[in-house]
């Protein structure tokens, strides 16, 4: 296996490859995050590099058997792997750089019908997944960008299936961690497709309230004043039923959870029109 730099950053205008650095987009428990120039295409990307002590050769393996169901994929909510090789000795991840994440988005006031929208995409890009048996794993806000024309691609197929078993290892050796966007029975361990749709119904309930539920997940969670007031009850029995704490009260996968959010979509819309 090729080895890997150290885990230093990289500096602004530094050269990896064919790659002109540009800034750095983010920094997690996986892997740094750069916004790059591609100068060959002339096109900027993003640059995704694990930590060194995260690239191992059961890491590898991992990730290749990923990629290539990934490479798969083709759908309009779903962001293409661009590249995945070693440069310069650094394992690095290429992919489209979007406009912004939805983490960046949720930081103002998202409108009614723009957020369900991002909901109805979220989910649709996932259902795909699932009815190519992919689970996603890491579903969170910072994990989809939004293009110039409003599309919500949702980013890390693959990539976040290996990240997520180093968060897991870590948080069970350590007996601590935050849940986050993650189900209960995924943190220990356990994920499935109706993990990905708990963690769906997280971020849909923090688009349309401004609020993320917590551990223990009681319902209803901070916000809910503000839920019912801007939606049909019928969109709140379908959020709420993505956050049942057994699994087994869940929808079975994103396809399920499709069908029930576009079934209330319509009415919720001219529900909210009429406030």
């Amino acid at each position: 296996m090729a080895k890997t730099r150290s885990d230093s950053s990289l500096r602004v205008r530094q050269r990896l490859g064919k790659y002109r650095i540009e800034r750095r987009i983010a920094q997690g428990g996986f892997a740094f995050v750069y916004q790059a120039l591609d100068t060959i295409e002339g096109v900027r990307v993003a640059l995704k590099m694990p930590h060194q002590y995260n690239v191992t050769a059961s890491m590898l393996d991992t990730f290749q058997r990923e990629a290539r169901l990934v490479a798969k994929l083709d759908h309009p909510n779903i962001l293409p792997l661009k590249d995945a090789s070693f440069i310069d000795g650094r394992f690095v991840i290429t992919c489209k750089l979007g406009e912004k994440t939805l983490a960046d988005r949720l930081r103002n006031r998202i409108a009614f019908d723009t957020a369900l929208q991002y909901i109805d995409q979220m989910i649709d890009g996932v259902a795909y997944a699932h009815r190519n048996r992919i689970i996603h794993c890491d579903i969170k806000p910072e994990n989809m960008i939004l293009l110039p024309d409003g599309r919500l691609q949702l980013m890390d197929f693959g990539i976040a299936k290996v990240a997520q078993r180093t968060i897991v290892k870590t948080m069970i050796a350590s007996g601590s961690g935050t849940v986050g966007y993650m189900a209960p029975e995924q943190a220990m361990g356990r994920p499935s497709a109706r993990s990905d749709v708990f963690s769906i119904g997280l971020i849909a309930y923090k688009i349309l309230t401004g609020h993320l539920p917590e551990w223990p997940f009681d319902w209803p969670p901070t916000g809910y004043a503000t839920l019912r007031r801007k939606a049909h009850p019928d969109l709140i029995t379908v959020i709420r039923r993505s956050l049942e704490m057994r699994p087994s009260r869940r929808y079975r996968d994103a396809n399920d959870l499709l069908r029930a959010f576009r079934a209330v979509k319509a009415r919720s819309l001219k529900f909210a029109h009429r406030k």
